[in-house]
This record gives structure tokens, C-alpha cells and sequence, in this order.
């Protein structure tokens, strides 16, 4: 959808949304290509026993349209909710496909979520269909009670008493179906948010969130896609990162994906999955580049082809940024979204917007800005929250059953995404922390990320969060979890060196004037930092 250009105000100028009149995720993401070329393979399944599958566009639509037979014998029809508790499989992407052809709407659940967030879900959607796996049918039997509206499982390992065979009913069921005539607007998607206070919110979007995430993909992956492209990602393709970062708008260029699941990130398998598929497109959070830039030597232990590296879901931090650089020989483009409104904050090297520190400029169609609680657009430099205005393609349609909290969600056009940043003069937005992760010390308010992006820099450091503890003189004082680097023996010592470090490189107020050594950061399923249980242990 970009169109090529070798500036950003080029690329700006020139940028058009094109969304048609009726548009279909299933047909766009898996139809169009099976139509064109049956035998260009999707999608690489590589399975814990080290053996791989490859689906083609041809055989994706095969089996989409025989679950959507299936799904419609099961009386699901038009706008009734299938949830999709499954890893990065082709099983996930068949199931997928056949819940938008079918005109229905996906709940896409993670694997790690726990028995009580699965319950909340499947109750608070409706589901009246589940898909999931033999560890998810463990999940559901600990339930106190099925949920009401939920009629029909689908196991996609051994049929059960409870569940019935996914690969077993579609062998059954008959090749053609007659997708729905979509619009764009017509509902396909609910992606619950991760829920990090109160409890989580269903964001519904239309038919044209996959055309909306179009730009704010091939801006980062610098105008993807490109021949030879092979895209992955660690993240769960449950969350809107891996659904529709990565693998939707994958199929929709024709772009082969990379699936594998991590039961735990492994920084040395990740090179390696990189480098036995020849990846060329990684979107990589935050957290695991941090992970994987303890390895040593990455480029002399493999034979690396990657093109372009996008991270996003927190701040990415200059260390990160600049370690990829030296090492990696490429510049990781930063962007910025949230499950309501995804993708609409980027970076690009190759027109030129990129800089250590910052997440980038607008994504062209975008209309992003910081504002204050009023709605009015503050002038650079000045911190507020970042917003973005409707309409928007990419920008969900409600809160599924929360009209209350959809009308809270805005100021005016604005619609604010709770997070606090700040523009430069040159239009850069800089992430400066949740609004609830914002910490006031001594009437100065300071944003975790700078101090954790200086902790992980010194090298007894490998991973770290910063919260705001209470505190009677100082409204609050900063405190650092610290995951110690392999070999590091806790001190009294080593704290004093780490307050020390960051005093000097930044600010006397930011040092953290309390330090606690943690085995590992809690993270959601996303693999963002859960800053509320650190603020709790605080």
C-alpha cells in the first residue's frame, strides 16, 4: 500500500488509503494468492521435534473453506464469536480464515493465558465455539462451569469425550463454501487488551483492520514486501503483534511465514530458527532483542539474512538500538501502537527516520499528535498522551458490550491511548511511559524507560524495570528490579556501583534509590514488562 519513495515527506505526500467497498479478510489473506499461485508455500511449521511442514496458499484454502463448512453445520453463523485458543500453528491460520469467511469473529486467546483469563474471555465474548489444543482442553475442563454459550470444541489433537476432531471434521466436510460479502466495517476481530488494570476489554475491529495495519507494516520492514522476503516473529499470534503484524498481512502480500512456538524464549534458538529459514523480516519485541543481545558473536556463529528488524509493544532504548547496529549490521525501526489502534508510530531507515531513542514519525494515513486532558494538541516538547484521531482504518469500532468505556476512550476526534509521550521540533515522538508508569518524584516526573534502557547498559545488568515506590517526602522515589547478567553475585556493593552509574549518566533525582535483584521480570503474553505486580511488590 506504501508507496515507494526515498523521503519521508514523499512518502506522506503521496500516501492514499484505498479500502473498498466490500473487503474480506479470509478472501485477501489466503483466496487471492490460492487463485493466483495454489502451490506458493504460506507457511513453514517448524514442530518441537525439530521436523517442518509447509502449507501452500492452496492448501490454507482447502482446509478454511472445509471449516467453514463445519463451523456452519455447528449452527455458527454470521457474527457469532469463535475463539482461537492455539501457538503459532497452520492450524491457527486455517481456523482463522474460515471464522472470516464464514462472516464470524474471531476471539484469538494466548496459550499462557491461565484457567481464570480464558474463563473471562470465553464468557465476556459470547464464544459460542472454541478451537484449541490438548493443553487448552486441560484449561477448559478445570472451569468451574462451561460457559453458557459456548456449543461446540474442536480439539486439533485427539478427538474427546468433550471435543470434538478439527482435522477429523474437516477431511469430512465439503472443499467449496461461498465466502460472505464483508465490509469493511463489518465486525471480524476481537483482541482482548492485556487487561494490565481492571479487568481486560474486547476491542472489536472491522474487515479493514488488515488494510489499516498494511502501512504501518511496510514502513518499518522498509517497503516490504521484497523478493525473497520470509517474515517471523517470537510473539504469540494471538496478540494483535503476531495476528496482525505479522502473520495476516503476510498472507495478504504472499510473504512466507515462519511458525514455531517458544514454550520460553530461547535468545540462541531464535538465531537459529533465523538462520535455518533464511529470515530476511523479524518482529521482535523489545524484551527478547534485549535477550538475544547477550549472545555472542551472533554473525560469526550464523549465517544471518535478515533484511529488516521491527520491535515495538515498549520502548525500544538506545542500547538496543545501537547494539544492533554494531552487531547486527542493520538499524531495528521502532514502532508504535495499541490493540484499539495499532501500527500508526514508526521508524524507517531507509527513507531516513530513524534515531536512537525515539519510536519515529507518523505512519502515512495517520493522524497522531500528544495532546492534553482537553484534547488540545501541545506544542513540541511539552509531555502529554499520545492520540489518534478518527477516523481511521486501522482504529477499532468498540469495546465489545462496553459503550461506557468505548465514549471514555475519546476527547473529541482524539482518541487516547493512555500512554504519555512527548514531539521534538523535527516531529519525532519519543515514548515516555504508561500513564500509570509515570513516576513523580520531588515534582519532577520521570519516565521508566530512559533509566532502564542506562540500567541494562552497565554490564553487570542483564534485564530491568523501573517503578515509582511511595514515598512520604517525595511523593515517590524510584526502584529498579534488576535481572543480574549469568555469573553476577548480588551486593551491597553492586548497588551502590549500579545508583552510581545511573546518578552520573543521567540525573540525581532518576538514580534508583532502591535496587531488588529478581531471577526474571514478570511479562505478559506479549512480553511486556507488568509493571502493576513490580508496583505491588513495591
Amino acid at each position: 500500500m506504501l508507496p515507494h519513495a526515498s523521503t519521508y515527506d514523499d512518502l506522506v505526500r503521496r500516501f492514499r488509503w484505498r479500502i473498498p467497498d466490500r473487503f474480506n479478510i479470509g478472501v485477501a489473506a489466503c483466496d487471492v494468492w490460492a487463485d493466483r499461485d495454489p502451490a506458493r508455500v504460506a507457511i513453514e511449521h517448524k514442530t518441537a521435534d525439530g521436523s517442518v511442514e509447509s502449507v501452500t496458499y492452496g492448501q490454507l484454502r482447502d482446509r478454511s473453506n472445509r471449516f467453514a463448512n463445519v463451523l456452519r453445520s455447528a449452527g455458527i453463523g454470521r457474527g457469532d464469536r469463535v475463539a482461537l485458543l492455539l501457538p503459532q500453528c497452520p492450524e491457527t491460520a486455517i481456523a482463522h480464515l474460515a471464522v472470516y469467511k464464514l462472516g464470524a469473529i474471531a476471539v484469538p486467546l494466548a496459550s499462557l493465558f491461565g484457567v481464570d483469563a480464558l474463563e473471562y474471555r470465553l464468557t465476556d465474548s459470547g464464544a459460542r465455539a472454541l478451537v484449541t489444543d490438548e493443553a487448552g482442553l486441560v484449561k477448559v475442563s478445570r472451569f468451574g462451569a462451561r460457559p453458557e454459550t459456548l456449543e461446540a470444541v474442536f480439539s486439533i489433537g485427539a478427538a474427546t469425550a468433550e471435543a470434538r476432531s478439527f482435522h477429523g471434521e474437516i477431511d469430512r466436510a465439503a472443499a467449496m463454501f461461498d465466502p460472505a460479502d464483508t465490509g469493511p466495517d463489518d465486525p471480524a476481530l476481537i483482541i482482548y487488551t492485556s487487561g494490565t488494570t481492571g479487568s481486560a476489554k474486547g476491542a472489536l475491529h472491522g474487515h479493514r483492520v488488515l488494510l489499516g495495519h498494511l502501512p504501518g507494516v511496510e514502513m518499518p520492514h522498509e517497503f516490504f514486501p521484497q523478493d525473497g522476503d520470509v517474515m517471523w516473529t517470537p510473539a504469540d499470534w494471538a496478540w494483535a503483534g503476531g495476528l496482525l503484524n505479522v502473520l495476516l498481512p503476510s498472507l495478504f502480500h504472499g510473504v512466507k511465514v515462519i511458525a514455531y512456538r517458544f514454550e520460553k524464549f530461547d535468545p540462541e534458538l531464535a538465531f537459529s530458527l533465523i538462520a535455518e529459514f533464511g529470515v530476511r523480516n523479524a518482529f521482535i519485541p523489545p524484551t527478547a532483542l534485549r535477550m538475544m543481545r547477550k549472545v555472542p558473536d551472533p554473525r560469526r556463529r550464523w549465517n544471518l539474512s535478515l533484511r529488516t528488524i521491527g520491535s515495538g509493544g515498549e520502548a525500544l532504548g538506545r542500547e538496543v538500538y545501537d547494539w544492533a547496529r554494531e552487531t547486527l549490521g542493520l538499524t531495528v525501526n521502532e514502532f508504535y501502537g495499541q490493540t484499539e489502534a495499532n501500527l500508526v508510530l514508526s521508524s524507517c531507515a531507509a527513507v531516513g527516520v530513524s534515531r536512537s531513542g525515539a519510536i519515529g514519525k507518523p505512519v502515512p494515513g495517520h493522524d497522531v499528535a500528544v495532546i492534553d486532558e482537553d484534547g488540545n494538541v501541545l506544542a513540541p516538547g511539552e509531555i502529554g498522551q499520545i492520540a489518534v484521531r478518527r477516523p481511521d482504518p486501522v482504529m477499532f469500532l468498540e469495546y465489545w458490550g462496553r459503550r461506557e468505556a468505548t465514549e471514555a476512550k475519546f476527547v473529541g476526534d482524539w482518541m487516547k491511548t493512555g500512554d504519555q509521550g512527548v514531539v521534538d521540533e523535527d516531529g519525532y515522538f519519543s515514548f515516555v511511559g504508561r500513564d500509570d508508569d509515570v513516576i513523580t518524584s520531588a515534582g519532577y516526573r520521570i519516565g521508566p524507560g530512559e533509566i532502564e534502557d542506562c540500567l541494562i547498559s552497565h554490564p553487570a545488568v542483564a534485564l530491568a524495570a523501573v517503578v515509582g515506590k511511595p514515598d512520604p517526602v517525595r511523593t515517590e522515589i524510584v526502584k529498579a528490579f534488576i535481572v543480574p547478567r549469568e555469573g553476577v553475585v548480588p551486593s551491597d556493593e553492586l548497588v551502590a556501583d549500579i545508583q552510581a552509574f545511573v546518578r552520573d549518566r543521567l540525573a540525581a533525582h532518576e538514580y534508583p534509590r532502591e535496587i531488588a535483584f529478581l531471577e526474571e521480570l514478570p511479562l505478559t503474553t506479549t512480553g511486556k514488562v507488568i509493571r502493576r505486580l513490580l508496583r505491588d511488590r513495591a
